[in-house]
């Protein structure tokens, strides 16, 4: 009978140190879908649009890992932190403001386990990019493993991040 493994943060960060396109989720490894130009160019520009508005007020942390114990380290596409120094510890749930999810061919694995391992954190509000339908979904207001608020954005129309009211980002084709 075969049995599933499941790695604590220390073993995995030990074991997969260097190995790029992994993040762990729940114990479990996951390969992450390979990136390609639509997705690179929607992270850069939000990087930007993100660096550009919040100068110091934020750190802008790209496609980087978010140590969520005991079980889970992601690799959000874009994540907003408090202000300080993370060169001794990766962030943890407390640190994250938003979390932003690109999807093209991961949309059904960033709404469902990435999502809820997400809201299970606590972590404020996440968005998520479906590239493939052309829309920005935003997910705010974490109680007991879920977002209670779901909204759809068009193109043509800005989110503004619960932490940074006043920074709008206009979705766009």
């Amino acid at each position: 009978m075969a049995t599933r493994y499941r790695f604590g943060l220390e073993e995995y960060e030990r074991l997969f140190r260097g190995v790029k396109n992994v993040e762990l989720l729940e114990g479990e490894v996951y390969r992450m879908s390979p990136i390609g130009p639509k997705h690179a160019w929607s992270v850069a520009r939000l990087s930007r649009i993100f660096t550009e508005a919040l100068g110091n007020q934020a750190v802008v942390w790209p496609q980087n890992p978010i140590r969520i114990p005991p079980h889970s380290e992601p690799q959000p596409d874009l994540a907003l932190l408090r202000p300080k120094d993370y060169r001794e510890a990766l962030p943890t749930p407390e640190d994250v403001l938003l979390v932003v999810e690109v999807a093209d061919a991961s949309l059904d694995h960033d709404q469902g386990l990435k999502l809820s391992l997400y809201a299970q954190a606590g972590i404020p509000e996440v968005w998520v990019l479906d590239l493939k339908a052309n829309r920005l979904h935003v997910h705010r207001a974490p109680k007991a493993g879920v977002y209670t608020e779901h909204r759809i954005l068009l193109p043509g129309e800005a989110a503004e991040p619960l932490a940074f009211p006043g920074v709008r980002v206009l979705w766009e084709d």
